[in-house]
């Protein structure tokens, strides 16, 4: 069974930086595609940043430019940089990645909060 797990959040001030880290293991597996998604009480799951298996990223309209996705395929393991922090971008985080044959895994969500 795959595990996903990740780690980075806090609380920080408006203006300031926090760095996610979502870690994958459990069996033998390929990961593909790679992403962070957030949510807060009362509205959707919506996905920030996704990267493929070679790097090619892409990110919600809200994000871009502040938040960078990368990966270490060796360690199956994916961050976000999160820069410029805002108020609204308050959320619990969730990594999920797609393992080939193995389908999708979800972390259990870490909490970023930024206070303004």
């Amino acid at each position: 069974q795959v595990q996903v797990v990740e780690s980075g959040g806090g609380l920080v001030q408006a203006g300031g930086s926090l760095r996610l880290s979502c870690a994958a293991s459990g069996g033998t597996f390929r990961v593909s595609t790679m992403s962070w998604h957030r949510q807060v009480p009362g509205k959707q799951r919506e996905l920030v940043a996704r990267i493929s298996s070679d790097g090619a990223a892409n990110y919600a309209d809200s994000v871009r430019d502040r938040f960078t996705i990368s990966r270490d395929n060796t360690e199956n393991t994916v961050y976000l940089q999160m820069n410029s922090l805002r108020s609204d971008d308050t959320a619990v985080y969730y990594c999920r990645i797609f393992a080939i044959y193995w389908g999708e895994f979800w972390g259990q969500g870490t909490q970023a909060t930024v206070s303004s």
